[in-house]
């Protein structure tokens, strides 16, 4: 039975990072990659911890095995992860709708990552609908960025309903800047 609820233990942050580690670009083959996607950024436990205490993440359990992860950033947690610093400063410039990004109230999606065994049984759906039920009254939107040649997770944050608001290029990849826009301003 999967379940989708905000992430309470310290068990469940150790679970995120077993699997994010299992997922990490480069550990599995290209085709691999190509074929079921990749995460980029490694958390440590202390880093999720702080996330965690700005705002709890959305996970899916199966039983007591996570199935899915998707991290909620808000603009608080940039600094918390280096890596990202980039993302955060690059969204500073950006504009949705003719105003600055900025004038709107918007959290990152950090990385979202299902378990090999759990694809296929709608985890990425429940995990963003889990995302919209408790964030989207405190929040307008959702935007987080996906390399463009990860086709797996193009696809399926289309579906879910994001639109592409920018693409940019950096040492690593192509990106491209998406955003769900719960508001509909």
């Amino acid at each position: 039975m999967l379940l989708a609820k905000q992430v309470t233990t310290d068990k469940e942050l150790q679970q995120i990072l077993d699997l994010q580690k299992q997922n990490l670009r480069g550990v599995k083959s290209p085709e691999l990659e190509k074929e079921q996607g990749f995460v980029t950024v490694t958390h440590s436990m202390d880093k999720l911890q702080q996330m965690h205490k700005i705002e709890p993440s959305i996970i899916v359990k199966d039983n007591d095995i996570l199935a899915g992860y998707a991290l909620v950033m808000p603009r608080a947690c940039g600094p918390i992860i280096p890596e990202l610093q980039s993302l955060f400063e690059g969204l500073k410039t950006l504009e949705y709708k003719g105003k600055p990004l900025d004038q709107y109230n918007y959290y990152v999606m950090g990385q979202v990552c299902v378990a090999d065994a759990c694809r296929g049984r709608g985890v990425f759906d429940l995990l963003y609908q889990k995302h919209k039920e408790i964030l989207s009254q405190s929040y307008d939107f959702v935007v987080t960025e996906v390399a463009t040649r990860n086709m797996r997770s193009m696809r399926a944050h289309e579906r879910v309903g994001f639109k592409q608001l920018h693409t940019h290029r950096n040492d690593l990849d192509e990106w491209s800047v998406i955003i769900w826009d719960w508001k509909k301003m």
